[in-house]
């Protein structure tokens, strides 16, 4: 994978947030192409209850600044970046005051879901892309973690189909087991759809449960990746059945080999 770029979004990423499956592997798998000699990024939120001084995000002025149109809102765009220690991996981190000054992720103190999760995954997804095109960087692949970051493949095929920067650039998508049982805001499509995106093509959104949401990221997706062992046997059997070359669940001490052959062989 020696000078491949790979682009990694995911809701979650260690160190700056706490251990779990998302997080981890969010981590663990740039590390491991960075170690081959690729090229890599890492987006995720800047959610409110990272600790921005101990980690030494800074914001990047020459990439803020812009305002991002969510359900007919501007809603203003903050980069910040850090660098996680020892690795020389960039991390970038999109934020926004009303969406991710809160002091949590996705859940507020009594761990109900925000009424706004829907809007955050969209302006998270739309600040992804078009960062990466201040940036001028074009990936070879972007690899999507965490339902937060599961916006980012309908937005690549619709709202960005035009844009000549990531003709080339394969999209996957890890799916991971259901993280929450509730459904986000019913009006999640039209929102969607407000950015002319058909209602065909993500008509699961009609009801935006975790599992929907993940549908329609996958049937946006160039190719899958099956990261839990105990992902439920609908989704799994969606996965089977999309046509999509997927890599089935791999245990941590075997990824490395696997994900690789799998991005060589079936993505690029």
């Amino acid at each position: 994978m020696k000078d491949k770029r790979i682009l990694y979004v995911s809701s979650e990423v260690v160190p700056y947030l706490a251990e779990n499956e998302v997080s981890l592997m969010s981590y663990d798998v740039p590390k491991m192409i960075n170690d081959q000699g690729g090229q890599i990024r890492i987006f995720m939120p800047r959610y409110g209850n990272i600790n921005e001084r101990r980690h030494q995000l800074h914001e990047v002025i020459r990439l803020s600044g812009m305002n991002l149109v969510v359900n007919d809102l501007d809603m203003p765009l903050i980069i910040k970046v850090a660098s996680i220690p020892k690795e020389r991996i960039q991390v970038y981190f999109i934020d926004n005051d009303e969406y991710f000054k809160r002091k949590a992720t996705f859940t507020d103190e009594e761990g109900v879901m925000y009424p706004d999760n829907d809007e955050r995954a969209i302006f998270f997804a739309k600040g992804v892309v078009e960062t990466v095109k201040k940036l001028n960087w074009v990936p070879d692949i972007i690899h999507v973690h965490g339902w937060m970051a599961a916006m980012l493949p309908i937005y690549m095929k619709h709202y960005y189909k035009h844009e000549a920067l990531f003709s080339e650039t394969k999209i996957v998508t890890s799916v991971y087991t259901q993280s929450f049982d509730e459904t986000l805001d019913p009006e999640m499509i039209k929102k969607v759809k407000f950015d002319g995106v058909p209602h065909e093509a993500v008509s699961d959104l009609e009801i935006p449960n975790y599992e929907n949401i993940l549908k329609a990221s996958i049937l946006h997706s160039d190719a899958v990746i099956i990261a839990s062992n105990n992902l439920s046997s609908s989704l799994t059997k969606f996965i089977e059945s999309s046509g999509k070359p997927f890599l089935p669940f791999v245990p941590k001490d075997a990824f490395a080999e696997a994900y690789t052959n799998f991005y060589k062989n079936e993505v690029l």
